[in-house]
């Protein structure tokens, strides 16, 4: 089976910062993949490389096999790191414009969602809490059936309780055929859903392996080797 995601000697450079710096990688599908670093790292430039909003400078990107254009947004569910969701726009309406945007979008997933986080489908985004929108737009990314799922730090924002809820929607809702790549420096809230992990610094990838053989191999949690990679 190929992988989901393909890259070989990508580079992505902005004036004065070369955010991405030749990353050669493959990521398989079915897994829930832990993309971790710190902050500027390069995370969220190789997600938005992942779903296209970026075009490389050099070097091979394959997603699904294609590069990243039209067709392979038909295929990937990306979740930003900020809310990009109009105010004026209230849940249902919301649903109803990812129903006729996405063929995958499932909308009954939807609304069970927003039914157990007790959300009213015609409350405005303008009247909700910045941690509530941020819901809204998770159940709006893991409501479609796609085959990759670039989550840009999902639990950044959010109280301790509110992680819980997030990872468990996220492991809960995705498609088990598919990948859902996690972006985040909050390694010990997000470790224990983790299929794999991929270190990133400096626009390039430290270490790339699953969870259990950093376990067993080295007797260490994920979160303990990524303190001691990054002295943090």
């Amino acid at each position: 089976m190929t992988p989901i995601i393909e890259c070989c000697d990508l580079v992505k450079t902005f004036p004065g910062c070369r955010a991405v710096g030749g990353i050669s990688l493959q990521v398989p599908r079915g897994r829930i993949v832990g993309l971790l670093g710190p902050n500027g790292s390069g995370k969220s430039t190789f997600l938005k490389l992942c779903n296209g909003l970026l075009t490389p400078d050099s070097g091979q990107l394959l997603v699904n096999g294609r590069t990243p254009g039209v067709e392979t947004k038909k295929v990937v569910s990306y979740l930003p790191d900020r809310t990009y969701l109009n105010n004026w726009m209230n849940v249902a309406q919301l649903i109803r414009f990812f129903q006729d945007f996405y063929a995958d979008f499932d909308t009954a997933r939807a609304y069970d969602m927003l039914h157990r986080l007790n959300l009213d489908p015609m409350q405005k985004l303008k009247t909700m809490s910045k941690g509530t929108k941020e819901k809204v737009q998770l159940i709006l990314v893991m409501s479609r059936r796609a085959q990759l799922y670039l989550l840009d730090e999902p639990i950044g924002g959010v109280d301790p309780a509110a992680r819980d809820f997030i990872l468990h929607t996220i492991i809960t809702n995705y498609n088990q055929e598919g990948t859902v790549l996690i972006s985040t420096h909050l390694i010990a809230d997000v470790e224990n859903v983790l299929d794999d992990v991929i270190f990133i610094n400096g626009g390039t990838i430290v270490l790339s392996d699953s969870v259990d053989n950093i376990r067993d191999k080295q007797g260490k949690s994920v979160d303990t080797l990524f303190r001691e990679v990054f002295r943090c």
